[in-house]
């Protein structure tokens, strides 16, 4: 049964049975059902693989597995409503997403991405970006995200328009070949010095269900260089070279120095956030700023780079003013 096959029959069976075909395969298994299964939480998806519920050839695998040609996959129903996925775009958002494309070819659409916006569709979100973006550009039959950036953060945003691209900029990412910077604005200053934190991350929850990340010995490795652009009053404009790509990581190495990044209401100190609030500041103070590939065609070497959006100029010329 082919996966078409089985989308049009999924009210009368709900448990699917996919055939992979040769441009499915090298996908880990996770990331193949959260692109399959559009809008489901992934820890529905995690949750299904770890209790036995999806299963390759009729066996139990990890969610590392790595799907190959001819593997026929089990997937048990995972969503309420076949019918989730949204088909209309607003012109607001259509307007703003095209206006935010920073570089097309044949391969890549980078975006610039706006604040406030999720990259996908998830729990309580009907659509992100990334399904948006398919809305408004039905031509392409392709279009999937590279990497992740957080609703509330700005900024160079990968989208790729082939499954080989999405293998490639991965892979880099993996290796650590992309040159990944942030702007962002942190309270206080430390002078001209960089900083260098190297501290391991740990996800977890909090009381009320929200998640939230700590140092902690055993979390995950992670690096972060903190270097110090121009000093105000009150907080300083700083680049952030990030060495890995953990969750909330450059907020809570910040936190670490002491120093909790403008408007962050999760980790950030609340009076510095209602003083730079007098300066304009109504969101997270930051933005992917450039990055820095290989063309996966080409192999030529590309610096992308995603201007401060119009709010954040603001404030910084606003803090000039007061120095």
């Amino acid at each position: 049964m082919t996966s078409s096959d089985t989308k049009s029959n999924q009210t009368s069976n709900p448990v699917q049975f996919i055939d992979i075909t040769a441009a499915q395969a090298g996908q880990r298994i996770d990331n193949f059902l959260l692109t399959l299964e559009k809008g489901v939480p992934k820890s529905r998806i995690y949750r299904a693989i770890r209790k036995g519920e999806v299963r390759v050839n009729k066996g139990r695998i990890k969610q590392t597995y790595k799907i190959q040609a001819g593997d026929s996959i089990r997937i048990p129903p995972l969503r309420v409503s076949e019918d989730t996925t949204p088909t209309t775009v607003s012109e607001f958002l259509r307007r703003l997403l095209t206006e935010s494309i920073l570089l097309e070819d044949d391969d890549l659409l980078v975006l610039n991405k706006p604040c406030g916006i999720a990259v996908h569709a998830g729990t309580d979100i009907d659509q992100g970006i990334i399904e948006a973006m398919r809305v408004i550009r039905p031509e392409l039959p392709y279009l999937e995200l590279v990497h992740r950036l957080d609703r509330d953060t700005s900024g160079c945003l990968l989208l790729a328009k082939n499954r080989d691209t999405v293998i490639n900029l991965q892979q880099q990412m993996i290796n650590h070949d992309i040159n990944k910077r942030y702007l962002t604005l942190l309270k206080g200053s430390w002078g001209q010095d960089e900083r260098l934190v190297e501290q391991p991350l740990l996800k977890n929850t909090v009381t009320s269900g929200e998640r939230m990340v700590r140092i902690d010995p055993e979390g995950k490795y992670a690096k972060t260089l903190f270097i110090p652009v121009e000093s105000f009053a009150q907080a300083q404009l700083t680049e952030v070279v990030l060495y890995t790509g953990r969750t909330h990581q450059i907020r809570v190495h910040a936190n670490y120095l002491n120093s909790p990044l403008a408007g962050d209401d999760k980790y950030g100190q609340r009076i510095f956030n209602k003083d730079m609030k007098k300066f304009g500041l109504k969101r997270m103070f930051l933005h992917a700023w450039k990055l820095g590939i290989t063309h996966p065609t080409t192999n030529e070497a590309i610096l992308l780079e995603a201007p401060l959006p119009e709010q954040l100029v603001n404030v910084i010329t606003k803090l000039r003013q007061q120095a």
